[in-house]
């Protein structure tokens, strides 16, 4: 290893994602599941843990996100060039429909980033024709077929290469199902599924039954996910006999154990999969944070030695420079005396970045008001080819352009997310109660006194104390029609908002400052990953 291992954490274990954001040089990932992996190696580099990190390098990331004339969305793809990553001079071959695919894999050393190792897979070398190297072009492609030879490449070729540089693991995680296809390489190595089952452990993040993956089992057997064994050996074997093949139903099976990644998004687990026969149990494990990597240092210094005037002060400085940003994207002098709402992460429909202009005349009352004045920022990315959501986006974008205090910015990666939880005075998060299995982004805002302000799902849920550490949407009955859901949840959000937040800001400072040292203070004693890779080795490994 590259690092003294602490022997608490002796085990080896081989940490397998589709995406990691560890640092913004490095594009390697598409949104919450990379900023959480990243965050994963970080704090694992910091306990000295013996984890390594697998994952794909994709020659053009996830997408860059520029703007058209108008200022609405372009999708953008530019090849990535990474010189701080080694080649590690391994290659393996993989199976892929039918042919040999040549799988080479570069090393990203811990002292780059600060780090556990990481090792990144590409089929887009010389060795391979050019539908082979496309398939580790573009994170997410929406091709179904790209999409399970990148599964192949990520489960079984991670662990050829492992073998090939003659590392020996002990548990293989599986951090969500992109990566089965490793459980397959070890069930031909075995011949057992009890030996694959000691070795594999799962990390589920997705808790509406629709958006887990699933594809033709006899389409997965065509393209090889199976390692070379019969859909009729895997169908016998797992005791899985859909034509459907569900990944995380494939991965509840072939693991030793799976973790929720919220104690709300356990029981939903629980019940989602209630009637898979042969499950493995299933356990909660709740998301968090690297703060080393997002918590402003001056910040947390000034919390602990409770200096509230340098804390403002320090916060005011760090408004500046995210306001800085806000002028170059869109040409607005944003004043850092004005709360500063933001609601920043992935653009898709059940989050809601549309619920602040659910009425829009309301909506321009409270943009106007001049005795209570907020400025709202926008940020984040839809999928590519996702239609609904990049509408959302660019109706925001549209509307922004009314409002010298309201704007949209493009780039939404780990710079500018860092700037946004720094610079914020109030982070907004809207989903519908029982769609985010955690929601991890309001932790590192927390950590830089941005006021989280959410519905009561996902992590919030156990860390809100509504008005003593945050500002909770206490949510809608889950059962009424969704759009009742959402009318309710508006006025309860809204309301909290032109009532509760915006006076206390201008008129009961030091209460203000009390919420967010709180809300800083229990994100730091709870929601730092550090807490979580412990709870990774002590409950899951």
């Amino acid at each position: 290893m590259f690092y003294n291992i602490d022997e608490r954490y002796k085990k080896a274990v081989a940490y397998f994602s589709m995406e990691f954001a560890i640092h913004q040089p490095l594009k390697n990932y598409a949104g919450g599941l990379g900023f959480l992996a990243g965050s994963h190696l970080r704090s694992s580099f910091d306990l000295h843990q013996k984890l390594i990190g697998i994952g794909i390098l994709w020659s053009y990331g996830y997408y860059d996100q520029e703007r058209h004339e108008d200022g609405t969305l372009k999708v953008a793809y530019h090849r990535k060039n990474y010189y701080f990553l080694k080649d590690t001079g391994v290659s393996v071959k993989v199976k892929i429909n039918g042919n040999d695919v040549v799988v080479k894999s570069f090393l990203l050393k811990p002292k780059v980033f600060g780090s556990a190792p990481l090792i990144l897979l590409t089929t887009d070398c010389e060795e391979n024709d050019y539908l082979a190297r496309t398939t580790c072009y573009h994170l997410y492609d929406a091709n179904e077929k790209a999409r399970i030879a990148q599964e192949i490449v990520l489960g079984i070729g991670g662990v050829k290469t492992l073998n090939a540089l003659g590392l020996k693991i002990d548990t293989y995680h599986m951090n969500e199902g992109h990566s089965l296809p490793l459980a397959f390489e070890l069930l031909r190595e075995y011949k057992n599924l009890d030996e694959v089952k000691k070795r594999v452990v799962f990390t589920t993040h997705t808790p509406i039954k629709a958006g887990n993956e699933s594809h033709n089992i006899d389409l997965l057997e065509e393209m090889g996910f199976f390692a070379g064994l019969s859909k009729d050996y895997i169908q016998k074997t797992l005791d899985y006999y859909d034509n459907d093949f569900c990944l995380t139903v494939g991965a509840l099976k072939v693991s030793k154990k799976a973790n929720a990644v919220s104690k709300i998004h356990k029981k939903i687990t629980e019940k989602l999969w209630a009637n898979v026969k042969g499950k493995c149990e299933i356990i909660s494990i709740t998301n968090a944070q690297n703060m080393r990597y997002w918590a402003d240092k001056e910040l947390l210094r000034w919390m602990q030695e409770n200096e509230d005037y340098e804390l403002m002060a320090r916060k005011k400085h760090l408004k500046k420079i995210l306001f800085e940003e806000v002028a170059d994207q869109v040409g607005k002098i944003f004043d850092e005396n004005i709360l500063t709402l933001v609601w920043a992460r992935r653009f898709i429909e059940y989050k809601r970045p549309w619920l602040l202009k659910y009425d829009i005349e309301r909506f321009r009352n409270l943009v106007n008001n001049k005795k209570y004045p907020i400025q709202i920022i926008w940020a984040g990315k839809p999928y590519p080819l996702d239609m609904r959501a990049i509408n959302m986006f660019n109706e925001l974008v549209l509307l922004s352009k009314e409002f010298k205090n309201v704007a949209v910015l493009y780039g939404y990666e780990l710079k500018l997310s860092k700037l946004l939880k720094q610079g914020s005075d109030l982070w907004l998060n809207t989903p519908r109660w029982g769609n985010e299995a955690s929601g991890t982004s309001g932790m590192s805002a927390a950590a830089n006194a941005s006021i989280h302000f959410s519905v009561d799902d996902g992590w919030h849920a156990e860390f809100g104390k509504d008005e003593i550490n945050s500002f909770t949407i206490f949510h809608a009955d889950p059962n009424l029609p969704k759009n009742e859901i959402d009318r309710l949840d508006y006025l309860q959000m809204m309301d909290k908002l032109e009532n509760i937040i915006l006076p206390m800001y201008y008129e009961n400072q030091k209460k203000w400052i009390n919420i967010a040292k709180r809300g800083m203070n229990d994100v730091m004693d709870y929601f730092d990953s550090n807490r979580m890779v412990k709870e990774y080795y002590e409950k899951l490994y």
